[in-house]
C-alpha cells in the first residue's frame, strides 16, 4: 500500500480558490490510479476527480466539472486538487486515494489506500 496524506484545506469565502496536496508515500506512486473524494455532512462519499498513472485521462463530477483540475507529479509522488469558484457546496472533508484497477475506478471500493482527510469550508 502507499500512505496518503492531505494538505491545503481551510476556510474560503464564495468564489475564491484553493489548492489541496496530497503527498504519498512508498513504492510504486505512479502504479496507483489518484483520486480525490469528498465528503459533506449527511451526504455519502463521492469522487471528484480522478486521474490516470500518468495524467493523460481525468474524471471530474458533473458538479465540480470547469471548476476544479486533478493533476499529478509522480516524480514528487504528489496528486493536488486546484479549487476554483468555489460554492458553499463545497464544503466538505475531502481525501485523496490511491487505487488500483481499470482505468476508469470510480467507487470507494476501488480505493485501497486513504489519507486522513482536509476540511475544505466555503462561506457565502
Amino acid at each position: 500500500q502507499v500512505q496518503l496524506v492531505e494538505s491545503g484545506g481551510g476556510l474560503v469565502q464564495a468564489g475564491g480558490s484553493l489548492r489541496l496536496s496530497c503527498a504519498a508515500s512508498g513504492r510504486s506512486f505512479s502504479s496507483y490510479i489518484m483520486g480525490w473524494f469528498r465528503q459533506a455532512p449527511g451526504k455519502e462519499r463521492e469522487l471528484v476527480a480522478r486521474i490516470s498513472y500518468t495524467g493523460t485521462s481525468t474524471y471530474y463530477a458533473d458538479s465540480v466539472k470547469g471548476r476544479f483540475t486533478i493533476s499529478r507529479n509522480n516524480q514528487k509522488k504528489t496528486v493536488d486538487l486546484q479549487m476554483s469558484s468555489l460554492k458553499p457546496e463545497d464544503t466538505a472533508l475531502y481525501y485523496c486515494a490511491a487505487g488500483q484497477g481499470s482505468i476508469d475506478i470510480r467507487t470507494e471500493r476501488d480505493f485501497g489506500s486513504w489519507g486522513q482527510g482536509t476540511q475544505v469550508t466555503v462561506s457565502s
